[in-house]
């Protein structure tokens, strides 16, 4: 059983969670997640670990009520207990000097970008961070990101904060201006795809972090494969890092539609079981 330590209300509907995992936390990298379940009859969900610290032996998750299980998550208290809590998961962030890296996230996307380019910057890279959201109340992180940046922007698609519109007008106008090294890319698979679209133009090397449905986390159940140049792989065990221009973005897209549409089922039946007043009996 996993204690939680200390909640934080970042955003409405956006929480963090600093869990008590100490081998977890020993052990964690950047670019790698957990798998958790709330309680025994509980669905697992992956989650990318945010930070660790290895004095208190914690791991900081942060996530979006999105889902049932993001909503019941949401419900726990500190002093409660999450069920299972295994990791750390995945291959970490292959960490080097590649000069400049511009840093790519939209939404809860910031979360796991946050140690990823702490990491790169530790080695030397010039990082610039674009940081994309609907609007300012899903711009979470800001000061973080800012310190572990040399240049950052925000973009939402309602203008208000930053510019007005998406991660790829910036995007365009940096590759324009500047050298690219690499590009690291983390957040809704559209917005991934249309990075990969600009940079593939330029002949960039990309990355991004991909963290779709997973079950088992060891490859098994096959929930979370994707096509890599032809080639099945599984993102809970071969990623969750990929080259994202080497991708089958239609079969990826076609794929996390499917499950999304298992998911609104799942959240109906758990709002109707909340509010039925007859099933409550």
């Amino acid at each position: 059983m996993y204690r939680i330590m200390n909640l934080e209300v970042i955003r409405p509907k956006i929480k963090s969670y600093e869990v008590y995992a100490p081998n977890v936390a020993k052990n964690a990298k950047a670019g790698q997640f957990v798998i958790l379940r709330i309680n025994d009859t509980g669905e697992r969900i992956p989650l990318t670990i945010a930070g660790t610290n290895l004095e208190k032996g914690s791991v900081k998750i942060i996530f979006q009520e999105l889902g049932k299980t993001t909503m019941q998550l949401a419900s726990l208290s500190v002093g409660d207990y999450i069920k299972d809590f295994v990791g750390p998961l995945g291959h970490p962030t292959e960490i080097k000097n590649y000069d400049t890296v511009v840093s790519v996230a939209g939404g809860i996307g910031a979360a796991g970008l946050l140690p990823v380019i702490k990491e790169l910057k530790s080695v030397g890279n010039k990082i610039t961070t674009v940081i994309g959201a609907r609007s300012k109340d899903l711009i979470i992180l800001e000061e973080e990101l800012r310190q572990q940046s040399d240049s950052i922007f925000f973009t939402t698609n309602d203008g208000t904060y930053g510019t007005k519109g998406y991660v790829t007008d910036i995007l365009k106008g940096i590759i324009d201006e500047e050298k690219i090294g690499i590009t690291y890319a983390i957040g809704p698979v559209y917005m991934m795809k249309a990075v990969s679209e600009i940079t593939r133009k330029k002949n960039i090397k990309t990355i991004f972090s991909l963290n779709p449905i997973m079950l088992d986390g060891i490859g098994m159940c096959g929930a979370c494969r994707i096509s890599i140049d032809g080639e099945t792989k599984f993102a809970c065990v071969d990623g969750p890092e990929f080259d994202a221009n080497s991708v089958d973005w239609e079969e990826l897209i076609s794929r996390l539609g499917l499950f999304k549409n298992l998911e609104n089922l799942a959240i109906n039946k758990f709002k109707h079981d909340q509010e039925c007043n007859y099933c409550k009996k």
